[in-house]
């Protein structure tokens, strides 16, 4: 099988990509910085710290573990954070990607699988959105993820290289079995919000708005388990490795989850009820995302297997359990 560069991949979604890569029979390094990661995910290959804009360090860890694909994962991610600094967020993730792709294209590696998002997508026109949906952004960090799909794609035109720009919905979830899940500074995301306050770790949960056209009037979210994410770059990369032409796909579960259901799926699971407390809305949230996935289905052979309450147990245990032992209380 093959040796896979996993850049970011000390990070949530990166580490997981690791272990799936690695259960798949391939050979994984990680290129890491650990501004967002934690060397205690490092499991399954060797570890190679360094910083996606520097282009010697990459050019050397080519030479050395000559990768045949990569995949793409380091970033910045807060969005609140990229409209405060914009500047970094571009400097990082926009010219850190150009780098690494000018280091492929020198090293004669082809195949790119781009950890992206549905941020390109902005407010949503329609549900569910499909890959054709129109792609305007609302944050710098959304910005950040489309110009590096455009500047992937015209890359791709001109030099040959193959792609899969992979657009996350909610990622969530976690291994715990294998001691790895989400852990941000700051957290923003709402399972591992939620969790924390059943931990006694956050004083209350906000719910932002509570008069949304949903359901329940709450903001509706699609979950993914992120070894449902992570299996799909498994196959993006095999596709890739085997020819395959390039593609862009959605990966979600096609179904959404209210603020008011989450909560409730948590208490299903850890038999305790969340505090929280209605908030008012906050500004650039939709009311609903969810993804349309026919696309993965058909071209990756793809779809997510494991429902809300499976995210929320495993979240639970990774936050509860695993999570002190690694990191402390």
């Amino acid at each position: 099988m093959a040796t896979i560069l996993i850049t970011g991949g000390a990070g949530y979604v990166g580490a997981h990509c690791c272990l799936a890569l690695k259960r798949a029979g391939h050979d994984v390094v990680v290129y890491d910085n650990l501004f967002n990661g934690h060397e205690q995910f490092v499991k399954w290959g060797p570890f190679e710290r360094g910083d996606i804009r520097d282009k010697a360090r990459l050019v050397d860890v080519f030479a050395r573990h000559k990768p045949a694909a990569v995949v793409h994962c380091a970033a910045l991610i807060e969005v609140g954070e990229s409209v405060k600094a914009p500047d970094r967020f571009y400097d990082n993730n926009v010219t850190g990607a150009l780098v690494l792709l000018d280091v492929m294209r020198e090293a004669g590696v082809k195949p790119f699988v781009f950890s992206s998002t549905c941020a390109t997508y902005g407010a949503p026109q329609r549900l569910p959105m499909d890959e054709t949906h129109p792609q305007n952004p609302v944050s710098p960090y959304g910005w950040t993820k489309l110009m590096i799909e455009r500047a992937s794609a015209d890359i791709a035109a001109a030099y040959g290289l193959k792609f899969a720009h992979l657009r996350y919905f909610n990622a969530a979830g976690a291994a715990p079995e294998e001691g790895i899940g989400e852990r941000h500074e700051p957290e923003t995301h709402a399972i591992p919000l939620a969790l924390m306050t059943l931990l006694g770790r956050r004083e209350s949960f906000k719910i932002f708005g509570t008069d949304w056209e949903t359901r329940d009037g709450s903001c509706l979210r699609d979950y993914v388990h992120v070894l449902d994410l992570a299996d799909a770059h498994v196959r993006a990369v095999e596709r890739l490795l085997a020819g395959g032409e390039s593609l862009a796909a959605n990966l979600g579960t096609g179904d959404g989850v209210t603020v008011l259901e989450l909560l409730a799926a948590i208490e299903r699971v850890a038999g305790k009820r969340v505090p929280a407390s209605p908030a008012p809305r906050r500004e650039g949230d939709a009311p609903a995302l969810v993804a349309d996935i026919t696309l993965a289905r058909r071209d990756l052979g793809w779809t997510a297997m494991r429902n809300i309450d499976v995210v929320i147990a495993d979240a639970w245990r990774w936050h509860f359990e695993i999570e002190p032992k690694l990191f402390g209380p």
